[in-house]
């Protein structure tokens, strides 16, 4: 403690402690926690107007402890959305296209993420919202990815706008990765909405 009674001021973690910190949190959830809160996050969204009207979507293959994206594909295919899920086209560049989902797919990438065939692809601009993948989020939609940088990459032209265009960006995540502040990054993309088992928050 200090001299005037408070607190030392302590070093804000490093984005690697960070990340690491949040996993160990979400891995703590239990199976049943997780289930729950997907459920309650597909009605978060089934109860929004972002699946609506065809449009595009872009969503992610949840894998090990994500949000589990499975009512969310059958959400949009029972409201006639085409679905579009990353498939990385590059690993040295760390780039990824979107391409159209497959009820089978068999193919996998190097984390392990099962992919579609390149088959049919749509650029990033020319989806109407995108649902992603997150370690931790702030309240000004700072996201903290698994360190890749491909959806970063894939969305660097949202930091090249004046005024806002597609597609939406939305995270998915339990609540417990919410923090108070996170540094945004020169090349971090800011999420427009992020969908948690408490309801949806918009930035």
């Amino acid at each position: 403690m200090n001299s005037d009674g408070s607190a030392p001021a302590t070093a804000p973690l490093s984005r690697d402690a960070l990340r690491q910190q949040l996993r160990a949190l979400r891995r703590h959830l239990s199976s049943q926690q997780r289930a729950l809160a997907a459920r309650a996050i597909t009605r978060h969204v089934a109860d929004s107007r972002w699946l609506h009207g065809a449009r595009s979507i872009g969503l992610y293959v949840s894998v090990g402890y994500e949000v589990d994206t499975t009512g969310l594909r059958r959400l949009a295919r029972a409201r006639r959305c085409p679905v579009y899920v990353p498939r990385i086209s590059d690993y040295r560049q760390r780039s990824m296209r979107f391409a159209r989902e497959h009820e089978q797919m068999a193919l996998r990438n190097r984390h392990g993420i099962p992919e579609p065939s390149l088959s049919e692809t749509i650029r990033a601009q020319s989806l109407s919202v995108v649902f992603l993948p997150l370690v931790g989020f702030d309240a000004q939609g700072t996201r903290l990815g698994a360190g890749g940088g491909y959806y970063d990459r894939s969305f660097a032209f949202r930091r090249r706008r004046n005024t806002w265009h597609r597609p939406l960006l939305v995270g998915l995540a339990f609540a417990c990765q919410r923090v108070d502040h996170i540094e945004r990054g020169v090349h971090d993309v800011p999420l427009d909405a992020v969908v948690t088992e408490q309801g949806v928050e918009y930035f």
